[in-house]
């Protein structure tokens, strides 16, 4: 629920509507004499603010210089990491290990870069409000204050940098290892802060194709990872690919000091306004609430709430600056003042861990962890499948392959996220202009479908040794459709039922995604020559389809679940 509404008002519309408004469910159209800011035919959620400097008011330029330089550092981060696959063989002859101990390269980064995102998430979340104020505001919650999303991209463009360096210039297993435990690190933002940005950014009927170009932005870049770094192996020697990622991340980190300012905007909670009274004077409101001087008080809006009696024209033109703003000079600081720093950090570390006892969030982090293990099988298996007779491939055909995943993940791209907004508008208007976050879940069955013909195909393909062109035409292209699909789906879910803590929610779902990843990566080698290639694909598969089942659950039972945690905190935060 992100239109802001006080009590009274949230009683009328409940009325009115004759339907309970919950957490994550937000009204779509006027209702009765309640108007709300328009973009189009479009009520925008959440509402604006008549801020200039509200990155929700910026210009499309201002918008597209934030989303692309945020793309960049997700596909920058996530490029090597899972580059490594069609290299193995000349790890393995570099440092004299075995090809278990070559795939743990891969594994131990992806399990440390889960749980970096603690550390980054805990120095991102809000932005500062001045003390004085504070004094002036009846908080149930206080306004925590920390550095903003800003400085924790180039902090981590910055580690990330270091570590490319180390990696192309590592002599021993050791070395190498401990260059890719320091890549984990400084590459978790990539996993969680973009679909902040997006929230931050972008209103509720439009998040749908973005979150699906971030995860195909992500993923996409642990798809061309391995076309590029097989070929640069086979002629160039792999030193070289992680001398390109030097190249690569330090063009995402002047992009990131010059095209992305401060996109965190705290919108005032009801609980958080003054309650005055009706001769208060427009001045002392303005003071109450900080508005007299939005350089002063970046972070902070004045979120428009619903006006009885207003036409629908006089509301939309409440905020003149839609479309106009631009971020203001404090935005482009290196950092946001933080007051107080350590109640925050802690406050950021265990809110990941409470969300794992909401069911909403449990739903998402299981669709995405096992959506992209399916992705991450096909890494981990093509050097095993491939370079072995009767394919005998080089590391350069192996790596070419993954263009059938980048082709899917493109077609994944053009379908999921308008499908699933398209799916949930269609609802919506049938509901009376009321939406509710499940409204998105049934554009996950056509990719669940993708899924299974994908993964069947690379198991048995391999299994019986078919002809290559059929397991990489259908089941690489299959396997990189539903992962731009599925998880950007079922996270959109989650972040349309708790946006207050989007970021927090994403960093639950990066670590139960990176525990099973690393669990799977230490393991399917051995599991593979033991059973085959069938036993291990297809027990993915199941789990995946079983996950993704639960969708029908959440359909239909979803705002009962919701409204176990209506009255919780993660809402006012």
């Amino acid at each position: 629920m992100e239109m802001n509404y006080t009590d009274r008002e949230l009683h009328q519309i409940e009325e009115e509507l004759h339907t309970q408004i919950l957490p994550g469910t937000e009204v779509m159209a006027d209702v009765g004499t309640h108007h709300f800011v328009k973009g189009g035919s479009h009520v925008l959620v959440p509402q604006p603010s008549n801020d200039p400097h509200d990155p929700l008011n910026w210009s499309f330029k201002w918008k597209m210089f934030a989303i692309i330089a945020s793309t960049t550092v997700s596909f920058t981060q996530g490029f090597g990491p899972l580059a490594l696959a069609p290299m193995f063989g000349y790890y393995i002859e570099e440092f004299h290990c075995s090809l278990a101990d070559a795939i743990q390269f891969t594994g131990v980064c992806i399990l440390v870069l889960g749980f970096s995102n603690f550390i980054w998430y805990a120095i991102k979340i809000y932005n500062p409000v001045a003390q004085h104020q504070l004094t002036l505001l009846r908080c149930r919650v206080p306004i925590s204050t920390s550095f903003g999303r800003r400085p924790v991209y180039i902090a981590s463009q910055l580690i990330c940098f270091g570590s490319m360096i180390w990696r192309a210039r590592a002599k021993t297993y050791s070395s190498f290892m401990g260059a890719c435990v320091v890549n984990g690190i400084g590459a978790g933002p990539a996993e969680t802060i973009q679909p902040a940005v997006i929230a931050d950014i972008f209103f509720l009927h439009d998040r749908g194709k973005w979150n699906t170009l971030y995860w195909v932005a992500y993923m996409g870049s642990l798809m061309v990872g391995p076309i590029i770094s097989g070929p640069m192996a086979d002629h160039a020697g792999w030193r070289s690919f992680w001398w390109f990622n030097v190249g690569l991340i330090g063009l995402s980190l002047l992009m990131v000091i010059f095209m992305f300012p401060e996109t965190k905007w705290h919108r005032l909670h009801p609980d958080e306004l003054v309650q005055t009274s009706p001769t208060l004077s427009q001045e002392k409101m303005q003071m109450a609430i900080g508005v007299e001087d939005s350089e002063k008080n970046i972070g902070r809006t004045d979120t428009h709430t619903t006006m009885p009696g207003l036409t629908a024209s006089e509301t939309a033109a409440r905020d003149p600056y839609l479309g106009k703003g631009g971020p203001s000079k404090l935005q482009w600081r290196p950092f946001q003042p933080n007051a107080h720093p350590f109640k925050s950090i802690l406050m950021d570390l265990w809110i990941p861990w409470k969300l794992f006892a909401f069911p909403i969030v449990e739903f998402a982090s299981f669709v995405v962890s096992w959506s992209c293990s399916s992705f991450l099988t096909l890494n981990l298996t093509q050097t095993q499948a491939f370079a072995a007779p009767p394919y005998n491939l080089s590391s350069q055909s192996i790596g070419f392959f993954n263009f059938a995943i980048l082709i899917g993940a493109f077609i994944g791209l053009g379908t999921a996220g308008p499908l699933s907004d398209w799916v949930s508008a269609r609802a919506t208007r049938k509901n009376h202009g009321i939406r509710e976050p499940e409204m998105r879940l049934p554009a996950m069955i056509p990719y669940v479908l993708v899924m299974i013909l994908g993964n069947v195909v690379a198991a048995v393909g391999y299994q019986y040794k078919w002809n290559y062109w059929a397991i990489v035409i259908i089941g690489y292209t299959c396997a990189g459709l539903q992962v731009a699909a599925l998880p950007a789906i079922a996270s959109t879910y989650a972040v349309d039922s708790y946006k207050p803590v989007a970021g927090s929610l994403f960093v639950s779902i990066t670590v139960n995604k990176n525990v099973w990843g690393y669990g799977f990566s230490r393991f399917i080698t051995e599991w593979i020559v033991k059973d085959g290639f069938i036993p291990p694909i297809m027990t993915n598969m199941a789990l995946i389809t079983l996950w993704c089942s639960f969708g029908i659950l959440f359909y239909y039972k979803g705002k009962t679940f919701r409204k176990w945690s209506k009255d919780s905190k993660v809402h006012r935060m």
